[in-house]
């Protein structure tokens, strides 16, 4: 199993708790981003560059992505793809994506939008908050026991 990261918006904070957990499982870790990123020197970590445009990283995680792989985005719509091909996705703030959940989300997701876009509904979510890591570091520990080999 891999752990890839949809990382142009993943928080750092997050990022931090990954590099951690990659080394502590001995489990390879893949940012994929816009620009260049810096990681810590481990053979277990390492990154993509993709080019600009609109979902071009989630593109590239989505073509690279294995069943059993588990994706850290927030982006519901690429989880959607990578559940599709037998992988997990985790959002930042601690939410597991699976083929129990995934479609609804995206739902929601597409119905928020249209409010948003029709001033009926507020912007984004509330900024990363300790209670968010605590949940993302307690959920990534939970997969990476289950699946982890």
């Amino acid at each position: 199993m891999r752990i890839w990261v949809d990382a142009d918006a993943c928080p750092n904070a997050v990022k931090e708790i990954l590099f951690k957990a990659a080394q502590r499982r001995q489990v390879p870790l893949t940012l994929v981003a816009n620009t260049p990123l810096r990681v810590p020197p481990s053979p277990l970590i390492d990154t993509i560059v993709v080019g600009a445009g609109f979902n071009v990283a989630d593109d590239e995680i989505a073509r690279l992505v294995n069943p059993g792989d588990l994706v850290v985005t927030a982006d519901i719509p690429l989880a959607d793809a990578i559940v599709a091909k037998g992988a997990t996705g985790l959002n930042p703030r601690g939410e597991l994506y699976t083929e129990d959940n995934v479609k609804g989300l995206l739902r929601m997701r597409n119905l928020m939008e249209e409010l948003r876009s029709a001033n009926l509904a507020p912007g984004g979510p509330a900024p990363l908050g300790p209670k968010d890591k605590q949940q993302f570091t307690n959920q990534l520990d939970r997969f990476l026991t289950k699946y982890a080999k």
